[in-house]
């Protein structure tokens, strides 16, 4: 079956990345069998639409390679769709006028002592057009201020099928006749929802567990209209770190991570705190699905490939940001130097100043295993384009200030050997057995004045990049200062 996906956010804010997830998942699904995957905002909500956040959500997914079919579609754009579909109602009772004010809403709810449901039962005691004379209705429609609510048929079982937890059963003693019209003539989340699926010919609706509870009515919606529902399946929840309740903002700027995918505000994304898309891609589609083989770097095609919707998880995902910087890592040392030389705003200036293509990516090469982040390439770079300009002290005072000068200065005093690492590597040998310094601190030695710590790619293939005049300009430098 060709399926036919949609990722519907509302621009209330900036898109998270359960959201992202979330898109992920449709995307997903669609494209395994070759459908579509269509972008709608769901934006009939005016007074909470924030300016900037369906173009921040538009970003990020394109930034993430999830390209839509279709979209972006805005709900607020299709009114007389969804005034042609209440009118379908209303006229068959499946759906009433309901003229309660406020006030009336809240004594209704002190008299049942805060156990109040618009239902079946109370129904026929309120203001609606149920209740209420054809005339009596009609002279209150003209004074305006109302409301649209679904009928929820009395004592009935609803049953459903969610994709991910099984068969559901809902009591309809438990649901309330939901507004699905609301007294500025837009529909409610429910009815466009509803009603937007089924024009779309959205085949599988995959959405937040938060949802859950809107099935049964949804269920019923589509049952009013004589309409096939298309499958459901409710994602499980992204948790923070701690596996106690749903990842926020705050639990992310506690744990120092974001939790968007591009910046928005003044909050950096992940694209921003140096993830590429591959590897933020690839992590959240390991969080709440099973995959059966220890495989853990996927290309989004590769995704496509072997993701099963079976295989979806009911639990929450514990967000593990170690976790989602090693799949990082894994994309990172996969691309190749060009890739990474252009992901780097250093690289691609100072590096190809210096150097020539062919050594920008041979250095680029070398630093691969190392980078985390694309931050981290401008980090490892710096030792191929500048000399030090702090040492690291506890290394200094753990190896021998003494020992650090006599090792340097052996090098200072036999130039020509910094031309020829393989000599320079026997030489020093020979000095350390002499001198009775160990071969691993003649390295530490040597490492700290090229690089100012202990970190780096082979001190070797350092010295070769570099040269022999400014390595030896180091090694001046630091014999100096000792």
């Amino acid at each position: 079956m060709i399926e036919r996906a949609r990722f519907a956010p509302s621009p209330t804010g900036p898109l998270h990345i359960g959201g992202v997830r979330t898109a992920l998942f449709n995307y997903l699904i669609a494209k395994k069998s070759g459908g579509d995957f269509i972008l709608r905002i769901e934006d009939t909500d005016s007074k909470r639409t924030i300016p900037g956040a369906e173009k921040h959500i538009i970003d990020s997914l394109k930034w993430l390679g999830l390209d839509f079919d279709e979209g972006p579609i805005n709900q607020s754009e299709r009114q007389p769709l969804y005034k042609k579909q209440i009118n379908f109602l209303i006229k068959n009772r499946l759906a009433y006028y309901a003229f309660d004010t406020p006030t009336e809403l809240e004594e209704a709810r002190k008299a049942s002592g805060g156990d109040f449901k618009y239902n079946f039962k109370s129904r026929v005691e309120m203001a609606n057009s149920l209740s209420l004379t054809e005339e009596e209705t009609k002279e209150r429609i003209k004074r305006g201020g109302f409301v649209v609510r679904m009928t929820v048929p009395e004592n009935t079982t609803i049953k459903v099928v969610d994709q991910v937890r099984g068969n559901l059963s809902f009591n309809s003693e438990e649901l309330e006749d939901k507004i699905i019209l609301k007294s500025d003539g837009m529909p409610t989340y429910h009815l466009a929802n509803v009603v937007d699926d089924h024009e779309m010919r959205i085949t599988s609706v995959i959405r937040g567990e938060e949802w859950l509870s809107s099935l049964p009515l949804h269920s019923l919606l589509y049952k009013h209209f004589g309409w096939e529902s298309p499958k459901f399946y409710h994602l499980p929840l992204i948790l923070k770190s701690s596996g106690a309740g749903k990842l926020s903002k705050r639990d992310a700027d506690e744990q120092g991570h974001p939790v968007f995918a591009v910046k928005w505000e003044e909050s950096k994304g992940f694209k921003e705190a140096g993830f590429s898309s591959e590897g933020l891609v690839n992590y959240l589609a390991l969080l709440g699905w099973s995959n059966s083989t220890e495989k853990e770097k996927y290309s989004l095609e590769e995704l496509i490939d072997v993701f099963r919707e079976t295989e979806i998880n009911k639990s929450g995902a514990r967000f593990d940001y170690k976790k989602a910087l090693w799949i990082n890592h894994l994309h990172l040392k996969g691309f190749t130097a060009k890739k990474l030389i252009s992901l780097s705003e250093q690289a691609s200036s100072q590096l190809n100043e210096k150097y020539s293509i062919q050594q920008s990516e041979e250095i680029v090469n070398l630093i691969k295993e190392r980078l985390n982040t694309t931050h981290d390439i401008d980090k490892e770079l710096s030792v191929f384009l500048r000399q030090p300009k702090e040492y690291d002290s506890n290394v200094i005072e753990k190896i021998n200030r003494e020992v650090i000068y006599d090792v340097l200065n052996f090098c200072k005093l036999n130039p020509a050997l910094i031309a020829n690492p393989g000599a320079l590597k026997e030489s020093l040998m020979a000095f350390g057995s002499k001198e009775n310094i160990s071969f691993g601190n003649i390295m530490k030695s040597l490492r700290l004045c090229l690089v100012g710590n202990l970190s780096g790619p082979d001190l070797f293939k350092i010295i070769q990049i570099i040269g022999p005049e400014e390595a030896l300009n180091r090694i001046k430098s630091l014999t100096n200062k000792i």
